[in-house]
């Protein structure tokens, strides 16, 4: 599953992510956020109608918008 697919509301725990997917600059972000691999994450929102962009989650007490295209590179797997 990817952070695109993660249902609202849902917890889930990052357990790969493909830098080379993501551009340079988003993922020097993305890592200075928190983002790696066994970070927790909660899915917040998507975006409205067809696109789903962007995609909002929580990590730790942040929140974080997403495009699209960089949530489908985050994998997870959701907590029980």
């Amino acid at each position: 599953m990817n952070l695109d697919t993660l249902p609202k509301q849902a917890l889930a725990r990052i357990t790969a992510i493909d830098w080379a997917a993501i551009p340079e600059t988003e993922g020097h972000r993305l890592r200075s956020l928190g983002f790696e691999a066994g970070v927790v994450v909660e899915a917040l929102h998507r975006g409205i109608l067809f696109w789903r962009d962007p995609v909002a989650v929580r990590v730790g007490r942040m929140t974080v918008a997403l495009r699209r295209k960089v949530a489908l590179a985050i994998a997870c797997e959701p907590l029980a």
